[in-house]
C-alpha cells in the first residue's frame, strides 16, 4: 500500500449524465463500468452518476448530474473554465483524424494552434456542452 492517496478517477458535472459520458466513451475508446451501460430501449435512463473505464478496467472519468451548469465563455473570463482534460497523440497525422472524430461526436473547436510547427505548444481545445 502507498502512503498517498491515489487519484480514482476524474468527475465532470453534467446536465446530462449519459450524453456526455457517451462522448468521452466514443471519443476516447473508454467503456461503461459493469451496470452503467446504456439502457435497453424499453428501460428509462435515470443514470445521475456514470463510470468509464479502460479496457483493464481502471476508472478514468465519472460523470455526475446537476440541475443547472453556466456554460463557459472561454477564452472571456465571464465565466471561466473550471476544468479541462489534456489529451495527447503521436503525430499531426493522427490528430487531425481525432480532430474530425471530436467534431462529429458534438464537440465545439475553440481554439487551434495545428499549424504550430513547435509541436511542444501546439494545441486545439474544444468544448462539449449537453445544453447547447
Amino acid at each position: 500500500m502507498t502512503e498517498y492517496p491515489q487519484l480514482l478517477h476524474t468527475v465532470l458535472d453534467t446536465t446530462d449524465v449519459r450524453e456526455l459520458a457517451e462522448f468521452y466513451r466514443q471519443l476516447l475508446g473508454l467503456q461503461y463500468r459493469p451496470g452503467d451501460e446504456p439502457p435497453t430501449e424499453d428501460q428509462v435512463d435515470d443514470a445521475d452518476w456514470l463510470v468509464l473505464t479502460d479496457a483493464h478496467g481502471l476508472r478514468k472519468l465519472a460523470f455526475q448530474h446537476v440541475d443547472h451548469l453556466q456554460r463557459t465563455t472561454w477564452s472571456a473570463p465571464d465565466v471561466p473554465m473550471q476544468i479541462h482534460l489534456d489529451l495527447t497523440v503521436p503525430d499531426r497525422e493522427t490528430l487531425a483524424g481525432k480532430h474530425s472524430r471530436a467534431l462529429v461526436l458534438g464537440a465545439e473547436l475553440l481554439f487551434d494552434r495545428t499549424d504550430d510547427r513547435d509541436a511542444s505548444s501546439a494545441a486545439t481545445r474544444y468544448r462539449h456542452h449537453p445544453d447547447a
